[in-house]
């Protein structure tokens, strides 16, 4: 019997050898160890399935695409929402469509401004952004788009921006005094208003004659903003600075009204 297994286990070993290195040493990692032959197995199973393969890479690379595609559409829309900052024009590209005068008119309409105004601020509120550069960007557009509305929404300020940065023509400038100077005759007015100050200020019907003198400036604002808008648009930018010069001085007239209280007898213009 001893006989008998010694040469079993040697007709083993005989057979053990004649198998390649490689084959072995495979067999032996299959039933040496204590794991589930068919977990051991698993990954060539698939492996000798390439229809499967090739189908779960052809769907990753698809997913991957579809998600690459949402973040590039997400980024696109949120680009589209974002205003053109090229000038202040642009900013309101739907209430302002066609830029500034001649293309358009010289007056906005201020609650359609304000509409879209309201609406971008909403998109690039600072508040909507953590504390770091997204949030540094949105503060600066945020402010860029106040200045914007706040400069379009007053004939003044709106005149003297399309001066200055469409015709390179600064009324505001430190020697705007002796370069845009205000012509005699809307001088002499101004002088009118000033001495009628002087006259009834310090009188019992100062009140009266003021609230009189504020109707009347309104009234040259209003004037004046309407003679600025039609030489705008028919592009007489000469007479446009003409008339932004002496808006800026009915609107120091009409703040110093305003500033009046009884007993003066001068108001203070800053022009």
């Amino acid at each position: 019997m001893a006989a008998s297994f010694r040469m079993q286990r040697l007709a083993q070993r005989s057979l053990l050898s004649a198998v390649p290195p490689s084959r072995t040493k495979a067999r032996h990692s299959l039933f040496s160890t204590g794991a589930c032959i068919f977990c051991q197995l698993r990954p060539r199973i698939l492996a000798a399935q390439p229809a499967r393969g090739p189908g779960l890479t052809l769907q990753t690379r698809r997913l991957a695409s579809t998600s690459s595609s949402t973040t590039a559409t997400e980024t696109s829309n949120q680009d589209s929402n974002l205003p053109d900052l090229t000038n202040h024009y642009t900013i309101f590209r739907e209430t302002l469509p066609a830029g500034p005068p001649p293309a358009s008119s010289f007056d906005i309409p201020l609650s359609d401004l304000r509409r879209e105004f309201l609406r971008l601020q909403n998109v690039i509120h600072p508040d909507k952004f953590p504390p770091g550069p997204a949030k540094q960007r949105a503060e600066a557009l945020s402010a860029r788009i106040n200045e914007a509305y706040r400069t379009l929404a007053d004939p003044l300020q709106r005149a003297q921006y399309l001066l200055r940065e469409i015709h390179g023509i600064d009324v505001t400038a430190e020697d705007g005094a002796t370069q845009h100077a205000l012509d005699p005759e809307t001088l002499m007015e101004v002088m009118e208003v000033q001495e009628t100050i002087e006259d009834v200020g310090a009188g019992p019907g100062a009140e009266e004659a003021i609230a009189a003198l504020k109707k009347e400036n309104d009234a040259r604002v209003a004037d004046c903003v309407k003679s600025l808008a039609q030489a705008f648009e028919r592009g007489d930018i000469e007479a446009a600075r003409q008339e932004c010069v002496r808006l800026r001085f009915w609107y120091s007239v009409g703040e110093g009204l305003r500033e009046w209280e009884p007993g003066r007898t001068e108001i203070r213009l800053i022009h």
